[in-house]
């Protein structure tokens, strides 16, 4: 069964929630603590690499962060896909590279590019038939067809919640799986959101973003389908370190770190099990091979 297949299957259960994961390590974190899928945080993944989520990277740097988080975990893994990276061409390529790469579904948005993270000002929108045609595109260059192409729209920051929703209806006549109103203002603009939008919903829930905070049963009790926290890991780890260098600096020894594991059970956490059977499982054949 496709990852896209996983995840539709888990929607069909009931809303699925999606914590953010920047690489291998806060992947495996969520898999762990028993989640149905993985966000691949754009803005994580730009951090990793020493940029803000300006659209500074690239399609391949995107698709493959995406790719190893993928390989490292069983559960369906939505990635940022940004805006695709162009126009309908590069659309085509984008949806091609997520998908080879073994990543359950994308999201493409309606910003200029380069973009910027949705909770951000001056964001500039295209016009809305390069937006669809980019869709139509997006869709029609998927191979598995339980891949999932989530359309995102920015536009009510620059044009308002109305347009939002009318481009999030185009998107999703135009064959999107998806739609992903980014940045709803108000309680009563997330409640409208999956009533006024014909098909599944997406809500990205930002901790002191535009949007008021949910729970997953409110979001799930007024309709959505995927809900994604893509900066919770990020967010949360930045403290950590912080805490965990001020300790030292103050100590002058190693301090207690939150997770208090030893460098085994560590390794374990990152498929040490696995690989350790490699280690003896072809000698034995080999030896007998030999006599």
């Amino acid at each position: 069964m496709s990852k896209g297949k996983i995840f539709r299957e888990a929607m069909k259960r009931g809303m699925v929630s999606a914590p953010g994961a920047y690489d291998c390590i806060t992947a495996r974190a969520i898999d762990r603590a028993g989640f149905d899928a993985v966000y691949m945080s754009g803005s994580g993944t730009a951090a990793t690499l020493g940029y803000p989520d300006y659209g500074i990277i690239t399609m391949s740097e995107m698709a493959d962060n995406a790719g190893r988080i993928a390989r490292a975990i069983k559960l369906p893994v939505i990635a940022d896909a940004d805006t695709g990276y162009g126009n309908e061409l590069n659309a085509i390529r984008t949806v091609r590279e997520y998908e080879m790469r073994g990543v359950a579904g994308i999201h493409i948005e309606d910003q200029g590019f380069p973009k910027k993270c949705g909770h951000l000002e001056d964001k500039v929108i295209v016009p809305i038939e390069d937006y669809v045609a980019k869709i139509r595109a997006a869709v029609s260059a998927k191979v598995d067809r339980d891949f999932l192409i989530i359309a995102r729209t920015d536009s009510r920051a620059v044009l308002g919640f109305e347009e939002a929703v009318r481009r999030a209806n185009l998107a999703l006549e135009a064959g999107a799986d998806m739609a992903f109103v980014e940045a709803p203002q108000t309680l009563e603009e997330v409640t409208a959101v999956p009533r006024l939008v014909k098909g599944p919903c997406l809500l990205n829930m930002v901790w002191r973003g535009k949007t008021p905070d949910l729970s997953l049963a409110e979001a799930e009790k007024i309709g959505y389908k995927l809900m994604i926290l893509p900066g919770l890991l990020s967010r949360t780890v930045v403290g950590a370190c912080d805490a965990a260098l001020r300790e030292l600096k103050a100590q002058g020894r190693h301090p207690t770190p939150s997770s208090d594991i030893t460098p085994q059970q560590g390794f374990r956490m990152n498929g040490a099990d696995e690989w350790d059977r490699y280690r003896t499982q072809f000698r034995e054949s080999a030896k007998q091979a030999a006599e």
